[in-house]
């Protein structure tokens, strides 16, 4: 039995773990196709790297519009890719509308021919223009299986007539990579300067205007006279407005602004934290899709105060790993601080209970083996 996965996500290594628990369970022979080279908002030439336990042969392959995830195309038909690896079915970890994920369809079609699937998280229908439209609707009509990651995006492509198998399969946890780390946590507080009593809120993701940063920022002002720090663990566009707005709310001696680091790092980053903050802001186009930081975090020990943009406060009804906030609430928002500032054991209590729930809901060896009944039941019915 040989899977095929065609992932540009797979560049950075620890995606490559989901399909180690796939071979491990199943017994097949993954292998992966990816980029050669991949522009991410943090490094402009990106080489595939091996995830070290996984075994599977990766095939990297040139593209066109290298970091645009939905006009990426790869500079090959992929036909004579498909005819040597063989593969028993197929799965491509990408939005339907993506042009890659048209390009892999058509390629099965013209050779091997066997079940091929979707990954979805878009959970806002969107009419997309010709020619997206046409082959959106042309994946949706080849596939044989599809994984949305939460309902609402389960409901965008079954609104948009697909009509085949679909699982609905939330981004998975690896246990091995996201345990507390608090060796790690103690010694970086003491290396920043970070006082034993001061409550560390954090954030870890890009820094963007629709993450409710400033939000964030103006409900920190309203504490000032607390024991706080704000770190921040990313990087993007939006750094220097929000040292301007700390600046003008009298508050830019709390931030600490850290900067991209690695996936491998993120742990223990989010374990230094007393609580995350994940503020986001919906705008017409764009909610949160799943807040995968959320789980991680969690697993971490660590509670979050999240809004209820897109699929946050769904998540955090899950796992009862932090408070619930509505978005764009600057007074809310200080209020849920407080909370955990005067109440420790409360923090604790959260990240706890999230540990627990996200290591039973969202365990990547659980949801592997979901992955593996799925496709099993696409080839029983007989492929696309």
């Amino acid at each position: 039995m040989k899977l095929l996965v065609v992932s540009h996500a797979c560049v950075t290594a620890v995606n490559q773990s989901f399909y180690v628990d796939v071979q491990r369970l199943s017994g097949w022979d993954v292998e992966i196709a990816l980029p050669s080279s991949w522009r991410s908002e943090y490094i402009s030439d990106l080489k595939p790297s091996r995830w070290p336990e996984f075994s599977g042969r990766l095939h990297p392959i040139a593209t066109w519009k290298s970091g645009n995830i939905p006009l990426h195309v790869y500079r090959s038909c992929m036909v004579g890719l498909l005819r040597t690896v063989r593969p028993d079915v197929i799965y491509v970890h990408h939005e339907p509308y993506g042009l890659a994920t048209a390009q892999i369809c058509l390629a099965n079609q013209l050779s091997v021919r066997v079940p091929i699937g979707f990954y979805a998280a878009q959970n806002i229908r969107k009419n997309y223009p010709i020619p997206f439209r046409w082959l959106e609707q042309y994946v949706m009509r080849q596939s044989s299986f599809c994984f949305p990651v939460t309902q609402g995006a389960l409901d965008v492509v079954r609104s948009k007539g697909y009509a085949s198998l679909a699982t609905v399969l939330p981004l998975a946890l690896d246990k091995s990579i996201y345990y507390p780390r608090p060796a790690w946590a103690l010694a970086q507080r003491a290396k920043m300067g970070i006082a034993d009593d001061e409550f560390v809120f954090g954030y870890l993701g890009r820094l963007v205007e629709e993450k409710g940063l400033a939000t964030t920022l103006r409900a920190m002002g309203a504490i000032r006279d607390r024991n706080w720090r704000f770190v921040l663990v990313g990087s993007g566009p939006y750094q220097q407005t929000l040292i301007s707005l700390a600046t003008s709310l009298g508050i830019e001696d709390r931030l600490v602004f850290v900067g991209f680091v690695p996936h491998e790092d993120a742990a223990g980053w989010l374990s230094l934290f007393d609580a995350l903050i994940l503020a986001s802001e919906s705008r017409p186009n764009w909610k949160e899709q799943f807040g995968r930081v959320i789980v991680e975090a969690n697993a971490c020990g660590t509670p979050v105060i999240g809004t209820e943009s897109g699929e946050i406060g769904n998540v955090l009804r899950e796992t009862s790993g932090g408070l619930i906030v509505p978005e764009a609430d600057p007074v809310a928002l200080s209020g849920a601080m407080l909370q955990l500032l005067e109440s420790p054991d409360l923090a604790v209590q959260l990240g706890s209970e999230g540990a627990a729930n996200v290591r039973d809901k969202f365990d990547q060896q659980t949801l592997a083996g979901e992955f593996i009944r799925t496709l099993e039941s696409a080839m029983q019915a007989g492929g696309s």
